[in-house]
């Protein structure tokens, strides 16, 4: 199953619908702590404003939610914003959408379509932009070495990652040079069969945990 996919920067949008006006804010976001944070900033930023609706996604799975009309009618603002953030597969996001009151009524439908469209055109905005990152499951493999050898291997590593949809990390050095690769959990086996193929036997990765990884999408 693929996992859902984050942002890798904030992004604003404004929406005018008769003369009010919807500014959204969506946000990546570690945790419910760090999306209070940003819901605090916003009320701070336009605090003349009337209200400030919110919508949360939180985890690797998308299975933290939560939302707030703040004071909309019931059901208008915050679960059509997540709503819109559960269709477009997005995590680890809070979206704020603040409404400046234009003085026209827009009814139920009027600020479902509102909210909802101002998050929707932001995440727009964000896939111009390529703000929004994908994500896959890698696992963490270390590679120790002689410090004479690890120049050679992190070469062969960064080739062998390149056709095998892997990311080397940053070496460390110690007694021993400690490289690190992220590798699909099913080219693991592979990367052990290489590596001992490479140095007649002599070395052997050792396989760590899983690790969520952000790419480009």
């Amino acid at each position: 199953m693929s996992l859902p996919r984050t942002l890798s920067a904030p992004v604003d949008h404004e929406l005018v619908v008769k003369r009010s006006r919807f500014l959204a804010h969506v946000a990546p976001v570690t945790d419910g702590a760090a999306a209070d944070d940003v819901v605090t900033r916003r009320r701070k930023q336009h605090w003349d404003a009337r209200h400030h609706c919110v919508a949360v996604v939180l985890g690797a799975r998308a299975d933290g939610r939560r939302s707030s009309d703040d004071g909309e009618p019931t059901g208008t603002a915050g679960v059509p914003m997540l709503e819109v953030l559960r269709h477009r597969q997005m995590t680890d996001v809070v979206a704020v959408v603040t409404r400046y009151f234009g003085g026209v009524l827009l009814g139920a439908g009027g600020l479902v379509r509102a909210y909802s469209g101002a998050v929707t055109a932001a995440l727009d905005a964000a896939e111009r932009r390529r703000l929004i990152v994908g994500r896959r499951t890698l696992v963490e493999v270390t590679l120790d070495a002689p410090h004479a050898e690890a120049g050679r291997l992190e070469h062969l590593l960064r080739e062998w990652a390149g056709t095998h949809d892997a990311a080397v990390g940053d070496t460390a050095y110690a007694d021993q040079a400690r490289l690190t690769v992220l590798v699909p959990p099913e080219k693991v086996s592979r990367l052990a069969d290489d590596v001992a193929a490479a140095t007649a036997g002599r070395l052997s990765p050792v396989v760590g945990d899983e690790r969520i990884v952000d790419v480009p999408t």
